[in-house]
């Protein structure tokens, strides 16, 4: 395992000015909050940004030189969003463009020439995390050849880079790969695993009632790598009925991302798009677990919880190989009121929390 970095995706700028803002703003106190000399960064360029970055190489070394100055360093990309993540409703629109369209697949190619450009001389690989082709509907056979060409064209681009870049998949509940499971079958075969593996959201894995050791078994087995882990938290709910739990639950109910809910139960995982949907079709007969990335170090008070323990669980299983591990917390300004916190000190103090459960996998 490689040191931790922390998203940049929780920040909103779309262009270079402010992402290099970003970097006074938050990242160096960060570091300094931390007493590290090093602080690593999972940046999240949007689309347009990292196009123009893309193409203007003194632009990537000017960008490498303001990091390396401020103590800074990126392994990883988080290539998920296309630009955006900000707005005041994103719901489903995270998900476009999906990788049928070749706007996704320059994206990504954009994204692998900065990140080679911008990668420690020490780093052995970067990583760039992606959606997990898109949301389930539509659909269709001609559209998974489509996504699995353009793969191929995005793999031949990760090959011409001077140095090694790798793609990490990234299942999510609701999406064509909606489980560990799902992105298994479907990238065995159809990709180069030297290239292309799996990002593990922690998150993602635990709203799926999946079993961590389990999902990096089935991984390794096919022949896949974690390549990146996002270490991040979902909302559990051990009684949806309790009318205090669903009081607690309402709050986290806000517009701007979708929060994909599922409950255990002994029929399945019944499933709901989103939370507020979740109320009113899901019976609430076992847990419910939501997709509503929570503070590492910050456990909601009874009657909730969060799923800490699967994130413990998911770094015990991972094999020796490295993967990158980002801390992935990109809700702080849409949590309740009463869950905020200084956003500086709140990413610091998630870094230290996630840096112990390292220490101890």
């Amino acid at each position: 395992m490689t040191p931790l970095s922390y998203c940049t995706n929780v920040h909103p700028a779309e262009d270079l000015p402010g992402v290099l803002g970003q970097l006074d703003s938050y990242a160096l106190p960060v570091r300094e909050r931390l007493g590290t000399d090093r602080l690593g960064l999972g940046l999240w360029l949007a689309a347009d940004v990292a196009s123009a970055l893309a193409a203007d190489r003194i632009e990537i070394k000017r960008l490498r030189a303001e990091l390396d100055a401020r103590g800074l360093e990126v392994v990883t990309l988080n290539a998920f969003p296309y630009r955006g993540f900000h707005d005041p409703v994103v719901k489903h629109k995270v998900y476009r463009p999906r990788w049928t369209n070749r706007a996704r697949a320059d994206y990504t190619l954009d994204c692998a020439i900065v990140l080679a450009g911008l990668l420690p001389d020490d780093a052995e690989f970067g990583s760039i995390s992606t959606l997990p082709l898109g949301w389930r509907e539509p659909w269709t056979a001609s559209d998974d050849t489509a996504a699995a060409r353009q793969l191929d064209e995005v793999t031949a681009g990760l090959r011409r880079q001077e140095r090694t870049i790798r793609l990490a998949v990234e299942p999510e509940p609701g999406c064509i790969l909606d489980t560990v499971h799902d992105a298994v079958s479907w990238l065995t075969g159809r990709v180069d695993p030297e290239y292309v593996g799996l990002c593990l959201d922690t998150c993602h894995l635990a709203v799926s009632f999946a079993d961590p050791a389990g999902a990096v078994a089935e991984i390794t087995a096919a022949g896949l790598d974690v390549v990146k882990v996002q270490m991040s938290a979902a909302l559990h709910v051990p009684d949806p009925r309790d009318p205090a739990a669903r009081a607690a639950l309402a709050a986290f109910d806000e517009p701007r991302y979708l929060h994909q809910t599922r409950e255990a139960s002994g029929a399945g995982v019944r499933k709901a798009d989103d939370l507020g949907g979740a109320f009113a079709d899901l019976p609430g007969e076992g847990p419910w677990r939501v997709h509503f990335h929570v503070p590492l170090h910050a456990t909601p008070a009874a009657p909730l919880s969060s799923t800490t323990e699967v994130l413990s669980q998911a770094l015990a299983a991972l094999p020796p190989k490295p993967a990158h591990l980002e801390v992935e917390t990109y809700t702080w300004t849409v949590l309740p009121e009463a869950h905020r916190q200084d956003l500086i000190g709140g990413i610091a103090a998630e870094l230290d929390f996630a840096a112990g459960l390292v220490a101890k996998a």
